[in-house]
């Protein structure tokens, strides 16, 4: 493999305005972000973004920055453009999509989501964290990742819910967004419309189910901290203190 990793960073957020240049220490997230996903040493790292603001404190602070359009409906099609841009000679055949709004990841749970592209079968790898709490089994916030495990701490996943899934005694999976996509299966992801299941759970990895596209998970021991609001901002300024 030859992975690149693209970081989708917008300015456009409600809950948390301007989100990616939020001070944390004395560093915009953004560039938190960017340096732990430097840290994973997969391949190359570049924030692609449609604000002047963003990719200056970027590359003030060295790393490299892919300007992209604003319409983008979501990061997929923010990374697929980028790409194209970087790499028209498609030298890179797996890209990882990591958020821009996770600045206390930690490189190794990066590197994780790596492992099953190994498999020509996979056409998209993501992560999952064993739910622990009570409240998480329940809530609509938390994403569940129904699948079937393959190995131990590595599962063909077969569907995503906000509801609480599967039913029955066993361990519930949180859904942790954070991608490799094949390159050609992320092209042929943003070509297609958002299905009827992705509409409804507001979930976009179902239209690569309901496409047909073979999506595996890897295990890590927790859910690293996206930071939405106010409150989310102050807890990663604590754990990174």
């Amino acid at each position: 493999m030859n992975p690149i990793v693209l970081i989708p960073a917008r300015l456009a957020a409600t809950r948390l305005p301007d989100k990616p240049l939020a001070d944390i220490h004395g560093t915009p997230m953004i560039v938190h972000v960017w340096r732990r996903a430097m840290e994973a040493g997969i391949g190359a790292v570049v924030v692609a973004t449609d604000s002047e603001a963003i990719a200056d404190v970027v590359a003030r602070a060295g790393g490299r920055v892919q300007m992209t359009r604003a319409d983008h409906p979501s990061g997929s099609d923010r990374i697929h453009e980028a790409l194209d841009a970087l790499d028209p000679g498609g030298a890179h055949d797996v890209v990882v999509n990591v958020q821009g709004d996770l600045p206390t990841i930690e490189p190794a749970t990066i590197r994780a989501v790596l492992a099953p592209m190994a498999d020509p079968a996979v056409d998209l790898a993501t992560l999952v964290a064993r739910i622990t709490r009570d409240d998480e089994r329940t809530a609509s916030q938390v994403v569940k990742m129904v699948g079937s495990e393959a190995a131990p701490g590595r599962f063909r996943c077969l569907y995503f819910t906000r509801a609480t899934a599967p039913w029955g005694e066993g361990p519930l999976w949180h859904h942790i967004g954070l991608y490799a996509w094949r390159r050609a299966a992320l092209a042929r992801f943003v070509a297609l419309p958002p299905s009827g299941l992705e509409r409804r759970e507001k979930l976009e990895q179902l239209r690569a189910l309901e496409a047909g596209m073979r999506i595996d998970a890897v295990a890590v021991d927790a859910v690293p901290l996206g930071v939405d609001t106010p409150d989310d901002l102050a807890r990663a300024r604590e754990m990174l203190a």
